[in-house]
């Protein structure tokens, strides 16, 4: 007896061998491709969780159907996650498509993913109150000859892949989507009509799919790794040159003490200073601040640098200045706008003029009288219309004066309630701050906007400050 129960349970596996080993493949191969989407996370990542998703599905019901495995649920568990898979695994797999289509392709996808889900609540539910496994499994089989024929056209056709997939053509992917589609076809027509298909034909036929597609998602992912690397690559560089084009030190002028701070909020900004030194006793200081961020407004920031060379002969009259930037930035600007102050400081005779463009106001500080001046002298953005005249304002300094030049990143950065930094809190770092240096302040402010922001959130803008104390 107990030799015929081991023939018997030996002839069970042998039968069930291919399954066995098809389904562990599948979970197993599930469980890898989500260990790698949550390692690498990169563009086509989200393609890669719903394969692995869809191979999962397809591996669990395979394993369900063999005795040894379902036997150790409750019968009718077993039923109902046997039906419910077989329903769920095409939403997976619409959900996979719909991560590297486009176009005509992507509504298509979108529509067979809502008949996909609306089928399989209808046969889960008929499942779950008549006990018929069976209601709406046809419908199903055909939405999958459905896809799986779409899937094969626009595989086979390069114009088409071309213009509706996101993914690299590959031969491997060409050949494992035949096999696959091939399979599909007659493993779904065989169900809807009724006629036996051996078993290890969707298996053999899923398993080339599975692999092509897995090549060419984790090529998807390498490739581009790799095109942000060279990106990051691109950017160091681009940080490099436009460090390059701001100032290395600050100027040493007779009764000035500068100092700056520059932070982008990305590897390259839209910010933008410069100082003009003519003499021991004359120094111009401009600062920009180009509207949006990142690659687009350093390349206007770098615009900055080479149309101040047109500012020969008038580098002590702002509003000149200003005029002539507006005048020969503006072709170039393209809908972009630029803010800019300009500050000129005859440190002999104690005396500054200032100019500004829709720029945040020049704060001045009194030594004699401890008073904080808010000096606004502003025209037109850069970039609003090409010919422009700016107001301009005459300073008279005194020892002990102290000179703040900013972009909007110094008062804009918000913490976790939403609340901005504001003007009011950058007056009171001022204040409190009087008896330091000019770079010691620079150095304060900077870390008081920072520890104003949540460590969560990553800074949102440009900062740029110019603190200029008279000696």
């Amino acid at each position: 007896m107990a030799g015929t129960a081991q023939t018997q349970v030996a002839e069970l596996l042998r039968d069930q061998l291919p399954r066995i080993i098809a389904g562990t493949f599948f979970v197993l191969a599930a469980l890898v491709a989500f260990a790698i989407a949550s390692i690498r996370r990169a563009s086509g990542v989200k393609f890669l969780v719903w394969l692995a998703v869809w191979t999962g599905i397809f591996g669990i019901n395979e394993l369900l159907v063999i005795p040894a495995v379902g036997d150790l649920l409750p019968p009718w568990l077993r039923a109902f996650l046997h039906v419910s898979l077989s329903y769920l695994v095409l939403v997976a797999a619409a959900l996979a498509f719909l991560q590297v289509s486009v176009g005509a392709l992507r509504v298509l996808v979108k529509f067979l993913l809502a008949a996909d889900i609306l089928i399989a609540v209808l046969g889960i539910g008929a499942f779950l109150t008549s006990g018929s496994a069976d209601a709406f499994m046809p419908i199903n089989s055909l939405l999958a000859v459905v896809g799986s024929t779409v899937l094969c056209v626009v595989v086979l056709v390069p114009p088409l892949w071309r213009r509706y997939l996101v993914l690299p053509h590959h031969r491997v992917l060409t050949v494992g989507t035949l096999v696959f589609a091939a399979q599909s076809v007659y493993g779904n027509l065989s169900t809807a009509f009724q006629y036996s298909c051996p078993d290890i034909l969707g298996s053999l036929g899923f398993a080339a799919f599975l692999l092509s597609f897995g090549y060419t998602a984790m090529d998807m992912i390498v490739s581009n790794e790799r095109r942000l690397l060279s990106i990051d690559n691109e950017l160091a560089i681009a940080r490099q040159l436009q460090l390059s084009i701001l100032p290395s030190g600050v100027p040493q002028a007779s009764k000035l003490r500068v100092a700056a701070s520059y932070l982008p909020m990305t590897s390259v900004a839209g910010d933008f200073y410069q100082f003009l030194p003519m003499d021991d006793h004359h120094t111009g200081f401009l600062v920009a601040d180009v509207s949006g961020h990142g690659v687009p407004a350093a390349l206007i920031a770098s615009m900055i640098k080479t149309a101040m060379h047109s500012i020969d002969g008038c580098a002590q009259q702002p509003a000149e200045v200003l005029r002539r930037l507006s005048t020969v930035l503006f072709s170039d600007l393209r809908g972009q706008f630029v803010s800019v102050a300009y500050l000129w400081i005859d440190s002999e005779s104690k005396t500054a003029t200032y100019s500004a463009a829709g720029h945040p106001p020049l704060l001045l500080w009194r030594a004699v009288d401890h008073d904080l001046l808010r000096i606004e002298s502003n025209g037109l953005l850069l970039g609003v219309v090409p010919e422009v005249e700016f107001p301009q304002r005459s300073l008279q300094l005194a020892a002990g004066d102290r000179i703040l030049l900013y972009t909007d990143g110094v008062t804009e950065p918000e913490n976790e309630a939403g609340e901005a930094f504001g003007d009011q809190r950058l007056e009171q770092v001022i204040r409190e701050n009087q008896s330091g240096s000019a770079a010691e302040l620079s150095e304060h402010l900077v870390t008081e906007i920072r520890s104003w922001q949540s460590a969560s959130v990553n800074q949102q803008d440009d900062i740029t400050l110019v603190v200029i104390d008279v000696l």
